[in-house]
């Protein structure tokens, strides 16, 4: 895989607000915050993975300067608000740790004429979008979402479940062929952005070790711009594309050179979760009180596998089910597998697949990988298969998520995550489809070269 040519941080601290805490540099899996004691931290981007972790626990924020008069302090915010490419009339807490915005691009796209607009939502927003509103920790909100995206003036509302279900069959295809035909193993996915950046940074020699599938939004974006565009009868260059995410790596990631097919790129912008919450009470949209509306078939349609992606687990979960199915045609017994689900750090297990004892794990949490990863690289590591995800409970846990400064808060959300469990037949029944009509329509690139 290429480095990405972007320039741009994206994760920032501000010197004026920071007071030298360094509980950022606590969360920082890749020791990427540098500075001493007491005094203003600063970033280094070519260690930054970009996870946004020191966003989410920076509890350090610009009060309301009261050595300055109102005017003052008034110019003083608007000033740091421009930094940050934020809307100028957002009112939330401004704190030292924070990234930069994407919405008025993307408001500002939205105005232009002559282009089909397109939404995709990623699985952990519709479990914690409701908190920004005041709902319980936890509600589900996918159909207010998506009636909000249309009164945002989106034309098209999909759904990125949808690609981690091709995702997921492309990626459990390709586990046991490298199973059975013969490696490299362990195979790691390549769905979190910020682990991928992480290999390159730290172990540029086990590239070949990661799924060549695409991430689900940028599977999802590469649907749009090609199988869409047919649907809609609409030329790739009049179609934008944006992706509401938890994360503040993936717009890192729609900008890599590798995600662009025939000079379109899969996904134009991303926003994440707290950007569209604050778009949604700019424009004044009532959300409580929203109709649920669906998403739009048949990029809109998904199985349980998608939902599972959310949380940590859920990929290595989803796999194991379609590799076993693939393999022996039968139904897995158990239909949870708990044991590969939880919070921060490692677990392992060993799983029967027909008549290959599949042995699997999960890294939860960038800090935890390298004791895995040496170990890869020392060829002592006789895993099968490795799920890694940046963030410490995965998806749920993004650093574009509602900032949550209570670790009981934390701690509900996963709980709410862990719901949705998987049908897998419908799973299969429903990628299988997909892929044989996809296939049948048009050429899509689903894979990065390494």
């Amino acid at each position: 895989m290429r480095t990405s040519d972007s320039t741009d941080p994206v994760i920032h601290i501000d010197p004026t607000l920071c007071t030298g805490c360094r509980r950022c540099a606590g969360v920082c899996p890749v020791d990427a915050i540098e500075g001493l004691p007491g005094e203003p931290q600063t970033v280094n981007a070519d260690r930054c993975v970009i996870c946004g972790q020191c966003v989410q626990i920076c509890s350090v924020y610009a009060s309301d300067w009261a050595d300055s008069s109102p005017q003052a302090a008034a110019i003083r915010r608007q000033e740091r608000i421009r930094e940050r490419d934020m809307p100028a009339d957002i009112g939330e807490p401004l704190f030292a740790a924070y990234y930069s915005y994407n919405l008025i691009k993307v408001a500002d796209m939205m105005k232009k004429p002559g282009q089909l607009r397109i939404v995709q939502c990623a699985p952990a927003i519709r479990v914690s979008l409701a908190e920004e509103f005041g709902m319980p920790f936890g509600t589900l909100t996918p159909g207010k979402m998506a009636a909000a995206l249309r009164r945002l003036g989106f034309d098209r509302v999909y759904d990125t479940n949808f690609g981690a279900d091709v995702t997921i069959m492309e990626e459990g295809t390709e586990l046991i062929r490298r199973v059975t035909e013969g490696g490299p193993l362990p195979m790691f996915t390549s769905c979190c952005p910020a682990w991928v950046r992480f290999a390159e940074i730290e172990y540029p020699d086990l590239l070949d070790h990661l799924s060549s599938c695409k991430s689900p939004m940028q599977m999802v974006g590469a649907l749009i711009k090609t199988y869409g565009a047919q649907l809609d009868e609409v030329e790739p260059a009049n179609i934008y594309s944006v992706a509401i995410m938890p994360c503040t790596c993936k717009q890192f990631e729609c900008d890599r050179p590798e995600m662009e097919s025939d000079g379109y790129r899969d996904v134009d912008e991303v926003l994440t979760t707290r950007e569209l919450a604050y778009w949604i009470k700019q424009r004044g949209i009532d959300f409580m009180n929203l109709p649920d509306e669906e998403f739009d078939a048949p990029l809109g349609q998904y199985s349980g596998a998608g939902t599972i992606f959310g949380v940590t687990g859920g990929v290595m979960e989803a796999a194991i089910r379609t590799g076993y199915e693939l393999l022996t045609n039968e139904k897995l017994p158990k239909l949870q597998l708990d044991f590969v689900r939880g919070e921060e750090g490692i677990r392992v297990a060993e799983v029967q697949v027909g008549e290959l004892q599949l042995k699997v794990a999960v890294v939860a949490g960038l800090q935890h990988a390298y004791q895995l990863l040496d170990r890869v690289q020392a060829g002592e590591c006789d895993y099968h298969f490795i799920e890694v995800m940046g963030c410490p409970a995965g998806c749920i846990s993004g650093g574009g998520q509602p900032k949550l400064m209570l670790e009981k808060q934390k701690s509900m959300l996963i709980v709410h995550v862990n719901r949705p469990s998987m049908d897998t037949m419908l799973h299969l029944r429903c990628a299988n489809r997909m892929r044989t009509l996809l296939s049948s329509s048009c050429t899509m690139n689903f894979w990065v070269s390494r």
